[in-house]
Protein backbone atom coordinates (compact mmCIF):
# COMPACT_ATOMS: atom_id res chain seq x y z
CA UNK A 1 0.00 0.00 0.00
CA UNK A 2 1.94 3.74 -0.93
CA UNK A 3 2.52 5.78 1.47
CA UNK A 4 -0.18 8.95 1.53
CA UNK A 5 1.68 12.19 0.32
CA UNK A 6 1.66 14.87 3.10
CA UNK A 7 -0.75 17.70 2.82
CA UNK A 8 1.96 20.47 2.60
CA UNK A 9 -0.77 23.35 2.09
CA UNK A 10 -1.76 22.76 5.39
CA UNK A 11 2.03 22.36 6.62
CA UNK A 12 2.25 24.91 9.07
CA UNK A 13 6.23 25.09 7.84
CA UNK A 14 4.63 26.18 4.53
CA UNK A 15 3.02 28.84 6.21
CA UNK A 16 5.84 30.78 7.47
CA UNK A 17 7.75 30.22 4.48
CA UNK A 18 4.94 31.46 2.68
CA UNK A 19 4.98 34.00 5.05
CA UNK A 20 8.41 35.39 4.49
CA UNK A 21 8.32 35.08 0.66
CA UNK A 22 5.31 37.50 0.26
CA UNK A 23 7.80 40.06 3.26
CA UNK A 24 10.38 40.00 1.15
CA UNK A 25 8.80 40.79 -2.08
CA UNK A 26 6.81 43.65 -0.74
CA UNK A 27 9.97 44.90 0.99
CA UNK A 28 12.53 44.08 -1.35
CA UNK A 29 13.13 47.98 -2.42
CA UNK A 30 13.88 48.74 1.50
CA UNK A 31 16.60 45.91 1.46
CA UNK A 32 18.26 47.29 -1.38
CA UNK A 33 18.23 50.69 -0.13
CA UNK A 34 19.28 49.83 3.48
CA UNK A 35 22.61 49.04 2.39
CA UNK A 36 23.19 51.46 -0.27
CA UNK A 37 22.29 54.52 2.42
CA UNK A 38 24.24 52.77 4.76
CA UNK A 39 27.61 53.63 2.67
CA UNK A 40 26.69 56.87 1.79
CA UNK A 41 26.39 57.82 5.32
CA UNK A 42 29.41 56.18 6.32
CA UNK A 43 31.32 58.06 3.20
CA UNK A 44 29.96 61.06 4.61
CA UNK A 45 31.14 60.66 7.83
CA UNK A 46 34.72 59.80 6.71
CA UNK A 47 34.95 62.77 4.28
CA UNK A 48 33.94 65.32 7.14
CA UNK A 49 31.15 68.14 7.23
CA UNK A 50 32.55 70.69 4.63
CA UNK A 51 33.35 68.41 1.80
CA UNK A 52 30.03 66.36 2.25
CA UNK A 53 28.21 69.70 1.83
CA UNK A 54 29.70 69.84 -1.39
CA UNK A 55 28.52 66.28 -2.36
CA UNK A 56 25.27 67.12 -1.09
CA UNK A 57 24.76 69.83 -3.15
CA UNK A 58 26.51 67.99 -6.76
CA UNK A 59 24.11 64.92 -5.85
CA UNK A 60 21.38 67.38 -5.65
CA UNK A 61 21.85 69.08 -8.87
CA UNK A 62 22.57 66.00 -10.91
CA UNK A 63 19.18 64.31 -9.80
CA UNK A 64 17.33 67.67 -10.51
CA UNK A 65 16.75 69.87 -13.16
CA UNK A 66 16.71 73.41 -12.56
CA UNK A 67 16.62 76.26 -15.35
CA UNK A 68 17.94 79.90 -15.37
CA UNK A 69 15.82 81.62 -18.40
CA UNK A 70 17.36 85.04 -17.24
CA UNK A 71 19.50 86.25 -14.99
CA UNK A 72 20.28 90.20 -13.79
CA UNK A 73 23.73 91.23 -11.81
CA UNK A 74 24.73 95.06 -10.05
CA UNK A 75 26.25 97.59 -12.11
CA UNK A 76 28.34 100.41 -11.51
CA UNK A 77 27.23 101.88 -14.90
CA UNK A 78 24.32 104.37 -13.43
CA UNK A 79 27.97 106.38 -12.11
CA UNK A 80 28.56 107.56 -15.64
CA UNK A 81 25.73 110.14 -15.12
CA UNK A 82 28.80 112.35 -13.41
CA UNK A 83 30.00 113.92 -16.30
CA UNK A 84 29.00 110.86 -18.37
CA UNK A 85 29.85 113.14 -21.37
CA UNK A 86 33.59 113.68 -20.21
CA UNK A 87 35.34 110.69 -18.78
CA UNK A 88 38.60 112.65 -19.07
CA UNK A 89 37.30 114.93 -16.04
CA UNK A 90 36.68 111.26 -14.15
CA UNK A 91 40.05 110.72 -14.79
CA UNK A 92 41.47 113.94 -13.62
CA UNK A 93 39.07 114.38 -10.68
CA UNK A 94 40.47 110.19 -9.57
CA UNK A 95 44.18 111.15 -10.03
CA UNK A 96 43.30 114.27 -7.78
CA UNK A 97 41.33 112.43 -5.02
CA UNK A 98 44.72 110.02 -5.29
CA UNK A 99 47.22 112.18 -4.31
CA UNK A 100 44.89 114.57 -2.23
CA UNK A 101 46.16 113.19 0.86
CA UNK A 102 42.83 112.89 2.74
CA UNK A 103 42.09 110.73 5.38
CA UNK A 104 39.41 107.77 5.86
CA UNK A 105 37.84 110.07 8.48
CA UNK A 106 36.65 112.79 5.92
CA UNK A 107 33.51 112.57 4.08
CA UNK A 108 31.41 114.50 1.40
CA UNK A 109 27.39 115.43 2.53
CA UNK A 110 24.46 113.59 1.30
CA UNK A 111 23.53 115.52 -1.07
CA UNK A 112 26.94 114.42 -3.09
CA UNK A 113 25.85 110.52 -2.34
CA UNK A 114 23.13 110.86 -4.71
CA UNK A 115 23.47 110.40 -9.07
CA UNK A 116 23.76 113.12 -9.91
CA UNK A 117 24.22 115.12 -7.18
CA UNK A 118 21.35 117.39 -5.55
CA UNK A 119 23.48 120.56 -4.57
CA UNK A 120 20.09 122.14 -3.56
CA UNK A 121 19.29 125.24 -1.25
CA UNK A 122 17.40 122.82 0.94
CA UNK A 123 20.00 120.11 0.91
CA UNK A 124 22.85 123.39 1.96
CA UNK A 125 20.55 124.51 4.51
CA UNK A 126 20.19 120.92 6.22
CA UNK A 127 24.22 120.11 5.82
CA UNK A 128 24.40 124.06 7.49
CA UNK A 129 22.37 122.86 10.63
CA UNK A 130 23.91 119.49 11.15
CA UNK A 131 27.58 120.53 11.23
CA UNK A 132 27.35 124.22 12.70
CA UNK A 133 24.51 123.03 15.85
CA UNK A 134 27.21 119.67 15.88
CA UNK A 135 29.73 121.99 17.11
CA UNK A 136 27.98 124.41 19.18
CA UNK A 137 26.08 121.79 21.07
CA UNK A 138 29.97 120.31 21.54
CA UNK A 139 31.41 123.35 22.68
CA UNK A 140 28.68 124.61 25.43
CA UNK A 141 28.60 120.67 26.81
CA UNK A 142 32.49 120.98 27.19
CA UNK A 143 32.19 124.88 28.45
CA UNK A 144 29.10 124.93 30.80
CA UNK A 145 27.73 127.84 29.12
CA UNK A 146 24.04 129.13 28.57
CA UNK A 147 22.87 130.38 24.94
CA UNK A 148 21.53 133.60 27.02
CA UNK A 149 25.47 133.84 28.44
CA UNK A 150 26.77 134.68 24.63
CA UNK A 151 27.11 138.48 24.10
CA UNK A 152 28.97 138.33 20.15
CA UNK A 153 28.16 135.58 17.58
CA UNK A 154 30.06 135.19 14.25
CA UNK A 155 29.28 132.75 11.85
CA UNK A 156 31.05 132.61 8.56
CA UNK A 157 31.01 130.74 5.40
CA UNK A 158 32.86 131.39 2.40
CA UNK A 159 30.06 129.83 -0.15
CA UNK A 160 26.69 129.71 1.47
CA UNK A 161 25.44 132.83 1.87
CA UNK A 162 21.85 132.08 2.17
CA UNK A 163 18.76 134.51 3.53
CA UNK A 164 18.14 134.09 6.50
CA UNK A 165 21.76 134.03 7.16
CA UNK A 166 23.30 131.43 9.05
CA UNK A 167 24.47 133.30 11.97
CA UNK A 168 20.55 134.19 12.35
CA UNK A 169 19.70 130.26 11.76
CA UNK A 170 22.11 129.93 15.22
CA UNK A 171 20.05 132.48 16.59
CA UNK A 172 17.02 131.16 16.18
CA UNK A 173 18.28 127.74 16.60
CA UNK A 174 19.38 128.66 20.72
CA UNK A 175 17.02 131.70 21.36
CA UNK A 176 19.93 134.18 21.73
CA UNK A 177 19.20 137.19 23.43
CA UNK A 178 17.87 140.36 21.57
CA UNK A 179 20.70 142.64 22.04
CA UNK A 180 23.54 139.91 20.91
CA UNK A 181 26.22 141.45 18.79
CA UNK A 182 25.69 139.17 15.35
CA UNK A 183 27.83 138.78 12.28
CA UNK A 184 28.01 136.61 9.39
CA UNK A 185 30.61 136.45 6.85
CA UNK A 186 30.98 134.88 3.40
CA UNK A 187 33.10 135.03 0.61
CA UNK A 188 36.18 135.63 2.04
CA UNK A 189 37.81 132.34 1.49
CA UNK A 190 40.35 130.58 3.30
CA UNK A 191 41.55 133.20 5.75
CA UNK A 192 37.29 133.91 7.51
CA UNK A 193 38.38 131.82 10.41
CA UNK A 194 41.12 133.82 11.07
CA UNK A 195 39.46 136.86 10.39
CA UNK A 196 36.70 136.08 12.62
CA UNK A 197 39.14 135.46 15.20
CA UNK A 198 40.82 139.21 13.97
CA UNK A 199 36.97 140.47 14.59
CA UNK A 200 35.87 138.97 18.26
CA UNK A 201 39.15 140.14 19.44
CA UNK A 202 38.44 143.57 17.85
CA UNK A 203 34.43 143.69 19.84
CA UNK A 204 35.73 142.17 22.88
CA UNK A 205 38.23 144.77 23.87
CA UNK A 206 34.91 147.39 23.61
CA UNK A 207 32.75 145.15 25.37
CA UNK A 208 34.19 143.85 29.05
CA UNK A 209 33.00 141.10 30.37
CA UNK A 210 31.71 139.39 27.49
CA UNK A 211 31.85 136.24 25.53
CA UNK A 212 32.05 135.77 22.23
CA UNK A 213 31.12 132.43 20.23
CA UNK A 214 32.82 132.35 16.38
CA UNK A 215 31.90 129.29 14.17
CA UNK A 216 33.81 128.55 10.89
CA UNK A 217 32.67 126.37 8.21
CA UNK A 218 32.29 125.54 4.61
CA UNK A 219 29.32 124.19 3.02
CA UNK A 220 29.73 121.52 0.26
CA UNK A 221 26.44 121.61 -1.01
CA UNK A 222 26.30 125.32 -2.02
CA UNK A 223 24.67 126.02 -5.33
CA UNK A 224 28.31 126.46 -6.64
CA UNK A 225 28.61 123.53 -6.28
CA UNK A 226 30.42 122.89 -9.79
CA UNK A 227 28.77 120.51 -12.49
CA UNK A 228 31.19 121.14 -15.39
CA UNK A 229 34.48 119.86 -16.91
CA UNK A 230 36.97 122.69 -16.32
CA UNK A 231 39.97 121.17 -14.47
CA UNK A 232 40.80 123.87 -12.79
CA UNK A 233 37.31 124.09 -11.80
CA UNK A 234 37.38 120.92 -10.47
CA UNK A 235 39.78 121.35 -7.84
CA UNK A 236 37.30 122.57 -5.08
CA UNK A 237 35.07 119.04 -5.54
CA UNK A 238 38.21 117.11 -4.61
CA UNK A 239 39.98 118.63 -1.97
CA UNK A 240 37.33 119.83 0.29
CA UNK A 241 35.04 118.00 2.90
CA UNK A 242 32.64 118.23 5.36
CA UNK A 243 33.02 119.99 8.97
CA UNK A 244 32.57 122.96 10.87
CA UNK A 245 34.54 124.50 14.18
CA UNK A 246 33.33 126.52 16.95
CA UNK A 247 35.37 128.18 19.83
CA UNK A 248 34.52 130.28 21.96
CA UNK A 249 36.33 133.58 23.47
CA UNK A 250 36.21 135.63 26.57
CA UNK A 251 37.72 138.65 28.08
CA UNK A 252 36.95 137.57 31.92
CA UNK A 253 39.32 137.42 34.09
CA UNK A 254 38.05 134.34 36.00
CA UNK A 255 37.94 132.10 32.54
CA UNK A 256 42.01 132.88 32.96
CA UNK A 257 42.08 130.10 35.01
CA UNK A 258 40.09 127.08 32.95
CA UNK A 259 41.37 128.55 29.50
CA UNK A 260 43.36 126.32 27.22
CA UNK A 261 44.66 129.25 25.16
CA UNK A 262 45.54 132.30 25.01
CA UNK A 263 44.73 135.16 22.09
CA UNK A 264 48.10 136.83 22.13
CA UNK A 265 48.62 138.37 18.40
CA UNK A 266 46.61 138.58 15.30
CA UNK A 267 48.10 139.34 11.99
CA UNK A 268 46.54 140.07 8.59
CA UNK A 269 48.19 140.95 5.60
CA UNK A 270 45.84 141.69 2.88
CA UNK A 271 47.01 141.30 -0.93
CA UNK A 272 43.69 142.18 -2.37
CA UNK A 273 45.08 145.17 -4.35
CA UNK A 274 47.09 142.77 -6.66
CA UNK A 275 45.33 141.43 -9.80
CA UNK A 276 47.03 138.10 -9.39
CA UNK A 277 45.88 137.41 -5.82
CA UNK A 278 42.59 138.80 -6.64
CA UNK A 279 41.90 136.18 -9.04
CA UNK A 280 43.83 133.48 -7.86
CA UNK A 281 40.54 131.90 -5.95
CA UNK A 282 37.40 133.42 -7.89
CA UNK A 283 33.47 132.06 -8.47
CA UNK A 284 32.91 132.36 -11.80
CA UNK A 285 31.00 131.05 -14.80
CA UNK A 286 32.25 128.35 -17.55
CA UNK A 287 31.75 128.59 -21.39
CA UNK A 288 28.87 126.35 -20.49
CA UNK A 289 27.79 128.22 -17.96
CA UNK A 290 27.70 126.39 -14.73
CA UNK A 291 29.35 128.51 -12.00
CA UNK A 292 31.78 127.18 -10.03
CA UNK A 293 35.50 128.25 -7.96
CA UNK A 294 38.15 128.25 -10.47
CA UNK A 295 41.67 128.15 -8.37
CA UNK A 296 44.36 130.04 -10.75
CA UNK A 297 47.95 128.54 -11.28
CA UNK A 298 48.96 131.44 -9.18
CA UNK A 299 47.79 130.43 -6.32
CA UNK A 300 50.88 129.08 -4.22
CA UNK A 301 52.95 132.23 -5.81
CA UNK A 302 50.26 134.15 -4.28
CA UNK A 303 50.08 132.29 -0.69
CA UNK A 304 54.04 132.29 -0.70
CA UNK A 305 54.16 136.59 -1.10
CA UNK A 306 51.16 136.71 1.36
CA UNK A 307 53.08 134.49 4.01
CA UNK A 308 56.63 136.03 3.64
CA UNK A 309 54.86 139.45 4.17
CA UNK A 310 52.74 138.16 7.23
CA UNK A 311 55.79 136.68 8.80
CA UNK A 312 57.80 139.54 8.16
CA UNK A 313 55.54 141.23 10.12
CA UNK A 314 54.55 139.17 12.89
CA UNK A 315 58.31 137.84 13.59
CA UNK A 316 59.48 141.32 15.66
CA UNK A 317 56.48 140.57 17.96
CA UNK A 318 57.26 136.56 18.66
CA UNK A 319 60.84 136.06 17.73
CA UNK A 320 63.53 135.78 20.79
CA UNK A 321 66.15 138.75 20.44
CA UNK A 322 68.98 136.48 19.74
CA UNK A 323 67.03 135.61 16.51
CA UNK A 324 66.15 139.73 15.48
CA UNK A 325 69.65 140.24 16.23
CA UNK A 326 70.95 137.67 13.22
CA UNK A 327 68.58 138.38 11.01
CA UNK A 328 68.91 142.25 11.24
CA UNK A 329 73.00 141.74 10.82
CA UNK A 330 71.92 139.57 7.56
CA UNK A 331 69.95 142.52 6.55
CA UNK A 332 72.40 144.95 6.89
CA UNK A 333 75.33 142.42 5.02
CA UNK A 334 73.32 142.11 1.71
CA UNK A 335 72.69 146.03 1.80
CA UNK A 336 76.20 147.07 2.40
CA UNK A 337 78.80 144.17 1.30
CA UNK A 338 76.95 141.68 -0.61
CA UNK A 339 73.71 141.13 -1.94
CA UNK A 340 74.23 137.79 -2.92
CA UNK A 341 73.90 136.82 0.22
CA UNK A 342 71.30 134.46 1.41
CA UNK A 343 68.86 136.13 3.45
CA UNK A 344 68.91 134.77 7.01
CA UNK A 345 65.54 132.60 7.87
CA UNK A 346 64.60 132.82 11.76
CA UNK A 347 64.17 129.52 13.41
CA UNK A 348 60.53 129.92 14.34
CA UNK A 349 60.79 126.88 16.84
CA UNK A 350 62.12 129.34 19.62
CA UNK A 351 59.39 130.90 19.29
CA UNK A 352 56.15 128.10 19.06
CA UNK A 353 55.76 125.02 20.05
CA UNK A 354 53.30 123.99 17.64
CA UNK A 355 52.01 124.99 14.04
CA UNK A 356 49.27 124.65 12.65
CA UNK A 357 48.86 125.12 9.09
CA UNK A 358 46.04 125.27 6.74
CA UNK A 359 45.28 121.83 4.87
CA UNK A 360 43.39 123.03 2.45
CA UNK A 361 45.26 120.51 0.13
CA UNK A 362 48.95 118.84 0.20
CA UNK A 363 50.75 121.04 -2.23
CA UNK A 364 50.25 123.84 0.65
CA UNK A 365 52.19 122.00 3.09
CA UNK A 366 54.60 120.81 0.63
CA UNK A 367 55.15 124.53 -0.21
CA UNK A 368 55.44 125.78 3.59
CA UNK A 369 57.98 122.39 3.93
CA UNK A 370 60.16 123.91 1.11
CA UNK A 371 59.98 127.63 2.15
CA UNK A 372 60.53 127.53 5.80
CA UNK A 373 62.47 124.78 7.60
CA UNK A 374 60.76 125.04 10.88
CA UNK A 375 57.52 123.65 9.13
CA UNK A 376 59.04 120.26 8.23
CA UNK A 377 58.51 118.96 11.54
CA UNK A 378 55.11 120.10 11.80
CA UNK A 379 53.73 117.77 8.65
CA UNK A 380 52.17 115.03 9.94
CA UNK A 381 48.39 113.67 10.18
CA UNK A 382 46.80 117.09 10.04
CA UNK A 383 44.76 116.54 6.85
CA UNK A 384 44.55 112.65 7.86
CA UNK A 385 42.65 113.83 11.20
CA UNK A 386 41.11 117.02 9.97
CA UNK A 387 39.14 117.51 7.20
CA UNK A 388 40.05 119.78 4.72
CA UNK A 389 37.69 122.88 4.99
CA UNK A 390 39.45 125.70 3.84
CA UNK A 391 38.93 129.01 6.11
CA UNK A 392 37.48 126.34 9.16
CA UNK A 393 40.80 123.74 9.05
CA UNK A 394 43.04 126.36 11.45
CA UNK A 395 39.74 126.72 14.21
CA UNK A 396 38.75 122.98 13.86
CA UNK A 397 43.06 122.53 15.23
CA UNK A 398 42.43 124.84 18.54
CA UNK A 399 39.36 123.07 19.35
Amino acid sequence: MAEIAPNFSSSVKLKYVKLGYQYLVNHILTFLLVPIMLGILLEILRLGPKRSSSSGILSTSTSSRFFAPRFSSFSLLPSTLILKNNPKSVDFQMRILERSGLGEETCVPPAMHYIPPTPTMAAARDEAEVMIFSAVDSLMEKTGIRPKDIDILIVNSSMFSPTPSLSAMVVNKYKLRSNIKSFNLSGMGCSAGLISIDLARDLLQVHPNSYALVISTEIITSPSYYKGSERAMLLPNCLFRMGAAAILLSNKWRDSARAKYKLVHVVRTNKGADDKSYRCIYEQEDKEGKVGINLSKDLMVVAGEALKSNITIIGPLVLPASEQLLFLFTLIGRKLFNSKWKPYIPDFKQAFEHFCIHAGGRAIIDELQKNLPAFRRARGGVQDDAPPLRQHIVVFALV
